[in-house]
């Protein structure tokens, strides 16, 4: 399984960055189909943010942490990423093969920074495939990135959907009107 790095304002030494590999080739044992993992290190305000993604034949499990020592921070995302593949070993269990996804891109800009202004401003783009699926599964789906909506195709249907969490921890789902 190849692990890559992303640095973002900070420098991680060998030993760490070692520490880290041997971890994350660990979650094999909980989920063979994993092919590549991401770790993205980033230091704010005191702060490291480790977000750790695993991709498993396009089905993205993600998790991500803060703490003030980067591997504590480590610790708790992993501890969170193999909560998820629990999760979803499960939901494989009970619904039979799961075929959905998302592919995300994880790269920012160099030297983008947030402008202030009174104007909501857009920071960060992603690409997104949408994957046929049913709602179910793109809930669960959105479960295993850790994001509170998830953008598919409806199986059903043939079209756009975005399910979402609401706050009374229930699921919505949006349909566009024909």
């Amino acid at each position: 399984m190849e692990v890559r790095f992303v640095q973002r304002g900070t420098e991680i030494d060998s030993k760490l960055r070692d520490y880290m590999d041997s971890k994350m080739s660990k979650l094999e044992k909980f989920f063979g189909k994993i092919q590549n993992c991401q770790i993205v290190v980033s230091h704010h305000k005191g702060n490291f943010n480790i977000e750790t993604t695993a991709n498993a034949n396009g089905v993205i499990l993600r998790a991500e942490e803060n703490a003030t020592e980067p591997r504590r921070a480590f610790d708790l995302s992993l501890k969170n990423l193999e909560r998820r593949i629990k999760r979803y070993n499960s939901y494989l269990k009970d619904k039979g093969q799961f075929k959905g996804g998302a592919d995300f891109s994880f790269n920012l800009e160099e030297g983008q920074e947030p402008v202030a202004s009174d104007v909501p401003v857009i920071e960060k783009v992603k690409k997104v495939p949408v994957q046929p699926m049913s709602p179910e599964e793109a809930a669960m789906q959105m479960e295993l990135v850790g994001h509170a909506f998830f953008m598919f195709q409806n199986a059903e249907t043939g079209d756009v959907n975005v399910v979402y969490k609401r706050r009374s921890s229930d699921y919505g789902l949006l349909e566009p009107v024909r």
